[in-house]
Formats: C-alpha cells, sequence, structure tokens
C-alpha cells in the first residue's frame, strides 16, 4: 500500500489538471499560432508559465485504483499487476482467465 500523502498529492493533481485544462489548452493554442504577434504570443507563455505546475498533465502519475502502487500498472484496469493478478485469482476480473497447474 502507498503512503497516503502520495496518493491524495496525485488527486489534487488530477484536481488542479480538471480545473485547468481549458486555460491551459487556449494558452498553448495562442503560443503555437504563428498569425499572432510575436508579444501577443509571449504574453501568452507568461501567463502560461505563473500556472501552478500541479495542473499540467505530465505530472499526474498512474497509480492503482486499490493499492495507490505506482509501478506496472495497466492502463485499461487501472490496477497494478498485483492487484490484478489478485483478483483473477478470485474471478472478480470479467474476461480473465488466471491459467493454474
Amino acid at each position: 500500500m502507498a503512503k497516503k500523502s502520495s496518493i491524495e498529492k496525485n488527486n489534487r493533481r488530477r484536481r488542479m489538471n480538471r480545473n485547468a485544462a481549458a486555460k491551459r489548452a487556449r494558452l498553448k493554442a495562442i503560443i503555437a499560432d504563428k498569425t499572432k504577434p510575436m508579444e501577443e504570443r509571449f504574453a501568452a507563455t507568461l501567463k502560461l508559465a505563473e500556472m501552478p505546475r500541479n495542473s499540467s498533465a505530465t505530472r499526474i502519475r498512474n497509480r492503482c485504483e486499490l493499492t495507490g502502487r505506482p509501478r506496472s500498472n495497466y492502463r485499461k484496469n487501472k490496477l497494478s499487476r498485483i492487484a490484478l493478478r489478485d483478483l483473477g485469482s478470485r474471478g472478480l476480473v470479467p474476461g480473465l482467465v488466471k491459467s493454474s497447474w
């Protein structure tokens, strides 16, 4: 089980990203538009730099939904390999058959 603080920090980043996604996309579109004047693009760059770093999508870490484990996660199931194996052994994951011999 991961530390509660790490899990909560990641959840805070998800919330910040969700709230600031539209504004970040608008600013990035202005920065990428070459037809806009250089001053306007530079001002948009400064505004983007003033935003909190944790509102960026690249700061979000994929974690297991059950245990909070940060490594070896399956994106489709949002579970770590250990949690997926455990649930598969119990027959709780539809379509997953764990082999045993």
